[in-house]
């Protein structure tokens, strides 16, 4: 298990990217776990740090990887003001499809295998996202 503590500033996006792709190589993931876990740990920081934190650096941004013999999981928590996903508009709808709000949401489903999100005690969003190797 690896657990970071990243600034709310933009550069902490390509840092954790790295950061996941490094423990990933390390712990024999393949390329399509690989790209799966940049684009998912790219989008997730990317919001904790926009949306979440909103670029406030005396708030930071946790990451944890574990990594296990059938998946990798990364969670990664913000502690802005949280949200429900249930309450972001579904981007597929037809009504939605020219809104950048919920495509976040979206792509993290579509490159993981499981992703859920909670509001924990202290503040914040929580999302957990698994990627089956």
């Amino acid at each position: 298990m690896k657990e970071l503590t990243l600034p709310s500033r933009i550069e902490s996006v390509d840092e954790a990217a790295m950061l996941a792709d490094e423990f990933a190589r390390k712990n024999g993931c393949g390329d399509d776990v690989l790209s799966a876990v940049d684009l998912a740990v790219r989008e997730s920081v990317a919001n904790a740090v926009k949306h979440g934190n909103k670029f406030d650096e005396s708030k930071k941004v946790e990451m944890t990887l574990e990594c296990s013999d059938e998946s990798l999981a990364i969670t990664v928590r913000d502690f802005g003001t949280g949200f429900s996903v249930k309450d972001v508009p579904d981007p597929t709808d037809p009504e939605n499809l020219l809104k950048v709000n919920g495509r976040g949401i979206l792509f993290m489903r579509s490159f993981m295998d499981e992703v859920e999100w909670d509001n924990p005690a202290g503040g914040g969003l929580k999302v957990k996202m698994v990627k089956k190797r």
